[in-house]
């Protein structure tokens, strides 16, 4: 009898700490494209709708906050500007920040038949999340281009108009796409080794909706608490990106430097954080899994 020796497949990460993560994340940056435009295509497969539902749901966000926030509680957009663009004008950016966050936090459970087989730079599997995100960002973002132009056909409205300051548009991006991966890459992990995040995260996204600027503004909340507790709305990210988000696109209120500055360093601290612990864990997910 011939003995035969078993064959091991290990699975691990490659070397380097968190620059080598990164640095071979960029060499396998095609795979990150694949995994992305898959994630739009698997989220709209087998609906009547399809990418519209991209446009009926901050749609219908925005008609019930208009029924209830300022209808029924009489919150005012600021500046005198429609109800209808503010609260659209924030739910954009939110439902980038919400739908990237809910996929990272579940990416890595989701893709078990994958990462338990080959290995690649497990990165790649939040990051393609908050990726494909970006394409109902861009969908929804022509309705509301669409109706600030429809609005800003009547004398009143012309100030919706946006200006120079269209051009930071971007920055409020980027820091809503890396605010959700700096959450993401942390509930990621822990969802690995921790199921029960996969309950707890939705719930807390909601209240997350309502504690942040999304149906009325800073200035509002912040009428609410006291002086010397102001700089607490810094410290949620998504305050910062509303407010200039709002104030790049329509020109509505302000950005305080202070709490913005506070925004991005916790993003910061949190998105590096959660680098250095998705990059430790990385090494048990085929076993957790």
């Amino acid at each position: 009898m011939v003995d035969r020796a078993e064959s091991v497949t290990v699975i691990e990460p490659g070397r380097g700490g968190l620059w080598g993560a990164l640095r071979e994340s960029w060499q396998h940056r095609e795979l990150l494209y694949f995994l992305a435009w898959r994630d739009v295509k698997v989220r709209y497969k087998q609906t009547v709708l399809g990418v519209a539902w991209a446009i009926l749901q901050p749609l219908a966000t925005m008609a019930v906050f208009t029924l209830v926030f300022h209808r029924v509680g009489g919150i005012q957009a600021p500046g005198g500007l429609p109800y209808p663009v503010f609260a659209f004008a924030g739910l954009l950016p939110w439902m980038l920040f919400q739908s990237a966050l809910l996929g990272a936090s579940s990416s890595i459970v989701n893709e078990a038949r994958l990462v338990t087989k080959v290995y690649f730079p497990r990165l790649l599997v939040p990051l393609s999340t908050v990726i494909s995100g970006l394409i109902d960002f861009a969908v929804s973002f022509v309705v509301l281009a669409a109706m600030i132009a429809v609005y800003a056909r009547q004398p009143a409205y012309r100030a919706l108009l946006p200006g120079p300051a269209v051009l930071l548009l971007p920055v409020f991006v980027l820091l809503a796409v890396l605010s959700a991966l700096a959450a993401g890459l942390w509930l990621s992990a822990l969802n690995a080794k921790y199921r029960d995040f996969r309950y707890v995260v939705p719930f807390l996204a909601t209240i997350w909706m309502f504690l942040s600027p999304v149906a009325y503004s800073a200035a509002d909340l912040a009428g609410k608490l006291p002086g010397a507790w102001g700089w607490l709305l810094g410290l949620n990210p998504m305050t910062g990106v509303l407010e200039g988000f709002r104030w790049a696109l329509l020109g509505a209120g302000g950005v305080a430097l202070e709490p913005l500055l506070i925004s991005v360093g916790a993003t910061g601290l949190v998105l590096v954080g959660g680098l250095f612990y998705f990059r430790r864990m990385e090494r048990s997910f085929a076993d957790l899994l």
